[in-house]
């Protein structure tokens, strides 16, 4: 958790790779909450190659959130199950998106100008899972994410990319090429 925080905190885009159940959850949680508490206009996107993952996530972030102390209310899934009337208050307050590629390539990023206040000030895309983007999924999810990115440079922004895997071989190139950056391997 230290070396990637460190090579967060030097402005890296990185990826994780340890075991499961070995901690890679805290390697991006700790950065990316460091830096909303610094940075009250910040805000990241969690990637889940599915809404279950995604919804398990967010029950465990909520709970460190409020563990801190923090707001529960900026962390919110954006997927398929969002109620239509909670989507607008997600767009315009949401500091924590987690969602999955399929919603962000048809839910999120054709309406963008929707989401201004979010992407000008995204500072952080978290990668979990990598190794399911491979394949067919990976070439689509490689041109999502090329997509989400020049969007983010359309709004005055380039967040960093922290990619996590427990199984994985080569991950630092896979995520070099899905991002389409250099990547630091920890």
């Amino acid at each position: 958790q230290a070396a990637a925080f460190s090579a967060v905190e030097r402005g890296q885009h990185v990826v994780i790779v340890t075991p499961t159940a070995s901690g890679k959850t805290l390697c991006y949680n700790l950065p990316v909450l460091s830096r909303l508490l610094q940075d009250p206009e910040s805000c990241a996107l969690y990637l889940f190659p599915t809404k279950a993952l995604a919804h398990d996530q967010l029950a465990e972030l909520t709970a460190f959130l409020e563990e801190l102390g923090l707001p529960p209310v900026w962390a919110n899934t954006y997927d398929g199950d969002t109620p239509r009337a909670g989507r607008a208050p997600i767009r315009r307050t949401a500091r924590l998106v987690l969602s999955n590629p399929d919603m962000l390539h048809v839910g999120i990023l054709p309406y963008h100008i929707r989401w201004d206040r979010f992407f000008a000030r995204l500072r952080y895309v978290i990668l979990d899972e990598l190794h399911t983007y491979r394949g067919v999924f990976g070439s689509h999810m490689a041109n999502v994410l090329r997509r989400l990115r020049r969007i983010c440079r359309f709004y005055g922004s380039d967040p960093q990319f922290i990619c996590a895997s427990a199984t994985i071989a080569n991950p630092a190139e896979l995520a070099s090429r899905l991002i389409g950056a250099p990547v630091a391997l920890i």
